[in-house]
């Protein structure tokens, strides 16, 4: 119980740093996701002469409680608010787009940064790929902010939210083969190839058939009310339940998600809400959210404490090179079927596409004895600090720029 309490004080502790974080930097009128991973990285630079502090941040950062908050605790509650707020009608009208971007966007994504950090930086082939499958995945949660405060077209901001959701999933899949199996599936050959394909639809269509049936249910037991409390309680029992209940079927628990999330806020909104209860429960989701962004931020900042770069800036430089330009790339082809980007949407979705926290969770949950795990994670670590730091205070000069700010 002691143990409970300490842990406890600490994360509210930080919660505390957090939302003061948060506080200013609304007033300031900055990006606080920025913000808080400016804070995060000065707190765990410079030790403070505050033993609690130190013993929060020293908690905060360890592996398994990183990857326990961000991964079990934040991430559905991030997708399943996301999902609600996202109107399926805006996503289908760019589905193509969308679509392309997510799946055919990531994979190209995925194999550019794979061969590319195995014969430049000279990764083994397994740490090379996993690092590819961390960096294929978009952070939905620090442009979005960004792309609303900067007012962007409903067209780029619903392009940009729905590739993040899609594609966070697929990155999450080939990671999983890659970090496991990859080095058993080449020393298979052809026959390898075949069961890395089998194992990532079973993955993906396992998660959509998890998450549309679970949909279904709840959106079924919230038409039985009128009641906003019981009805937000249901969809967060329909978060984390289709998260679980995936990932113990073996199948992707973020796809589950988001599929559960599009028929809950949908179909359930049509069928069993009320206005009011639609109102009330965005309300209480941009209030978690708000708690799970602010943590979420200040611990990738944090995160330095556990990372070495000392002698290692030639490899960083090159790995974030090959991710902006895997990102071009990926981009450019992806979107050449759909056609309804133009120039300067493409050049914003380039730049706009930011790294973020799960991909450092993931890199943490890498077990000790994976071979190059230090190397992924501080590669891991110094791209998503580029991508929120450096690409995150350019957007809005960017958006500016382009003239893609709605009048």
């Amino acid at each position: 119980m002691h143990e409970f309490n300490d842990s406890f004080i600490q994360v509210l502790l930080l919660l505390a740093i957090a939302i003061a974080v948060v506080g200013v930097a609304k007033k300031l009128r900055q990006p606080d996701t920025i913000a808080l991973v400016l804070v995060g990285l000065f707190l765990g630079i410079v030790t403070l002469p505050i033993p609690l502090i130190d013993q929060a941040e020293e908690f905060i950062t360890q592996s398994n409680v990183f990857q326990a908050v961000i991964i079990s605790l934040f991430l559905p509650i991030l997708l399943g608010d996301a999902t609600l707020k996202l109107p399926f009608r805006h996503l289908y009208k760019w589905k193509k787009t969308v679509l392309w971007m997510a799946l055919g966007g990531t994979f190209l994504s995925f194999i550019i940064i794979g061969f590319s950090a195995h014969y430049l930086i000279g990764l083994p082939i397994a740490v090379a790929f996993t690092f590819a499958a961390l960096m294929s995945a978009t952070d939905p949660i620090s442009v979005l902010s960004i792309f609303k405060s900067a007012k962007v077209s409903e067209k780029l901001s619903t392009i940009m939210e729905g590739e993040s959701l899609f594609n966070d999933g697929i990155a999450i899949v080939l990671f999983q083969i890659s970090s496991l199996y990859l080095l058993t599936y080449i020393e298979m050959g052809w026959a390898g190839v075949g069961s890395g394909v089998w194992l990532f639809l079973r993955f993906a269509i396992g998660g959509v058939l998890v998450g549309l049936v679970l949909g279904f249910i709840f959106s079924q037991i919230i038409r039985f009310y009128d009641d906003y409390p019981f009805e937000i309680a249901i969809s967060a029992l329909l978060f984390f339940g289709s998260y679980f209940i995936a990932e113990h079927l073996h199948v992707s628990g973020v796809i589950a998600v988001v599929a559960a999330g599009f028929v809950f806020g949908d179909y359930g909104g049509k069928i069993g809400m009320s206005e009011n209860t639609k109102r009330n429960i965005n309300v209480f989701w941009d209030a978690i959210t708000l708690i799970a962004n602010s943590l979420i931020f200040l611990i990738v900042g944090l995160e330095i404490r556990n990372i070495d770069f000392s002698g290692r800036w030639n490899i960083i430089i090159y790995a974030v090179l090959i991710v902006i330009g895997a990102r071009i790339l990926a981009l450019f082809f992806s979107t050449m079927p759909a056609k309804s980007l133009n120039r300067k949407e493409r050049i914003l979705l380039n730049w706009g596409g930011l790294k973020g926290s799960l991909s450092i969770a993931l890199a943490l949950s890498l077990p000790a004895d994976f071979e190059g795990r230090e190397t992924v994670l501080l590669l891991t670590f110094a791209v998503v600090l580029f991508s929120l730091i450096v690409q995150g205070l350019t957007i809005k000069p960017l958006i500016r720029k382009l003239g893609l700010n709605e009048k």
